[in-house]
């Protein structure tokens, strides 16, 4: 009895949550490389979030403080016990900077994706469902904006905004990256429009809008949380280019790290290292860190891609064993 209700207990696990094992199943079946690049990216990523969210425990000091007690902080202050990233010029920490720049720089990376795929997808869907002259227009129009190079595109409509707060420049942004997701999505839903579950549904009398919510919408948008990864790396350089060239977030508002490294160019002459080199590596890790897990997440998301496990089978007495293990009878074949 007790052999049963451990069997039906186990069962029950297995019925529990069929939507987290389809998610869950690709990640288990990576092998090599791929499953490398995801879990580093993963890591990395992950470090930055609990930075970003944290900032107001983990960072010594606040973004903008450059005294405490009464006292100011030394000027170009090296690093030291006290000042473990340093001092800049205004008297700010180092590490404060970096610290609070991280939440700086996820807060405006995922409201500029959030904006973009909010018009880039639906655009894409209508655009790529209806066709005529509706795709016309916004074929044309995405192909405008595709033409220009992204941080000019940039700087064009934060110049045009008129403002360098922190929803500027993720609106700036978002006009970059909102092409991107309307071409990948009109593509996949012009394919996906003549398949023969869609023109059944048609046949069946349901509405343009009930085919494109039930049937076209979670066939082409696979790809796009992969593309949203691999935006949000360039996202965060184009926001640095942005703070570089004094259109990001203004120094009063919020810590940036292309700003940072802009005020640092003066101090690196003079051999004043610190106070540009945190927030460009910062920028340099956190970069690499969401491109190695977009890289990760398209070879595991993607089948032809992904590179599953090798099971061993016994032919001759027709079980299956997992693994690498020596000393067996048959044949490989692939999970």
């Amino acid at each position: 009895m007790a052999v049963v209700t451990a069997g039906a207990s186990r069962r029950r696990r297995l019925r529990l949550g069929p939507g987290l094992r389809r998610v869950w199943a690709p990640v288990a079946e990576t092998r090599g490389l791929a499953r490398v690049m995801l879990v580093v990216g993963a890591v990395i990523t992950l470090f930055f979030i609990v930075l970003a969210f944290f900032a107001q425990w983990i960072a010594p000091y606040g973004f903008n403080q450059y005294e405490t007690g009464g006292h100011r902080f030394p000027q170009l202050a090296a690093p030291s016990s006290h000042f473990l990233m340093g001092t800049t010029v205004e008297s700010d920490d180092v590490l404060s900077r970096v610290v609070w720049g991280a939440q700086t720089e996820l807060k405006v990376v995922v409201l500029a994706l959030v904006f973009s795929l909010l018009l880039g997808v639906p655009l894409g869907l209508l655009s790529g469902y209806f066709g005529g002259i509706l795709d016309r227009v916004l074929v044309l129009l995405m192909d405008a904006l595709f033409a220009f190079p992204s941080l000019l595109l940039a700087i064009v409509i934060a110049f045009l905004l008129g403002g360098q707060g922190v929803i500027t420049a993720a609106i700036a942004i978002t006009v970059v990256y909102v092409p991107q997701y309307f071409r990948v999505v009109r593509n996949h839903v012009i394919s996906v429009r003549e398949e023969t579950y869609v023109e059944a549904a048609r046949a069946l009398g349901a509405t343009p809008f009930t085919i494109i919510r039930k049937y076209v919408f979670f066939n082409v948008v696979q790809n796009v949380p992969v593309i949203a990864t691999l935006n949000a790396a360039d996202a965060i350089l184009t926001l640095a280019g942005l703070g570089f060239l004094g259109y990001g977030v203004q120094p009063t508002q919020a810590a940036e790290w292309g700003y940072d490294v802009q005020r640092a160019l003066s101090d690196a002459t003079t051999g004043i290292w610190w106070t540009g080199l945190f927030p460009g590596l910062a920028i340099v890790v956190l970069v690499t860190g969401i491109t190695l897990l977009g890289e990760g997440l398209n070879e595991t998301i993607n089948p032809v891609l992904r590179k599953r496990r090798i099971e061993k089978v016994d032919f001759l007495g027709g079980t299956q064993l997992q693994g690498d293990d020596k000393g067996l009878v048959g044949g490989e074949r692939e999970a």
